[in-house]
């Protein structure tokens, strides 16, 4: 028998009942670690604000330093480990001429 929203998962940021994403999104151990405590909906959450961070700062993601950037606010988005979360200034947002 399946279990649809088992009771047993737990997300980890949300705590909401429901399905894992079950499988490591990043492959490193923090990767796995989300894949195993998150939702599917935290996840889609964190795309849209990871997506935000590369377009904000103009992020190159093939280099090193923007991995490492991009962990660290995955950290503080999932669980609120590290100082604070890069901030978006949004003041400017549709009056930025290219």
């Amino acid at each position: 028998m399946a279990l649809f929203g088992s009771d047993k998962f737990k997300c980890a940021r949300c705590g909401q009942k429901g399905d894992p994403i079950g499988y490591a999104p990043v492959p490193t151990e923090l990767g796995e670690k989300i894949g195993n405590e998150m939702c599917k909906d935290c996840w889609a959450e964190w795309q849209k604000k990871q997506m935000q961070l590369i377009n904000h700062f103009g992020l190159d993601v093939s280099n090193p330093d923007s991995h490492t950037f991009l962990f660290d606010n995955m950290k503080i988005f999932f669980y609120d480990e590290g100082v604070d979360m890069a901030e978006i200034d949004t003041s400017k947002e549709g009056s930025v001429n290219w």
